[in-house]
């Protein structure tokens, strides 16, 4: 199939479709960059894109548009993984 590769995941194809390939992931599962480094969510990420990752219950206190940066800074978490590993 004839295309381009957007990043590791994501090819677009020459009819303009997207279809996505597994991320390179290590024995946590975690998504690598290309050099191995796990990827970092963006703190302008919205807070339903993560619940569609990690639950309808991730962030319940938040509005749906809320982004992950208000997020993590009203929780007082340094990261996405600190903020799940505290959330409990």
């Amino acid at each position: 199939m004839r295309g381009v590769w957007i990043d590791q995941r994501v090819f677009l194809g020459f009819g303009g479709g997207m279809s996505r390939k597994r991320c390179n992931s290590g024995l946590d599962e975690r998504c690598r960059d290309a050099d191995g480094e796990i990827r970092h969510k963006r703190s302008d990420t919205l807070v339903a894109t993560l619940r569609r990752e990690y639950g309808g219950g991730f962030a319940e206190d938040f509005r749906s548009d809320a982004k992950l940066g208000t997020v993590l800074r009203e929780t007082n978490s340094a990261s996405l993984s600190d903020y799940l590993k505290h959330r409990r």
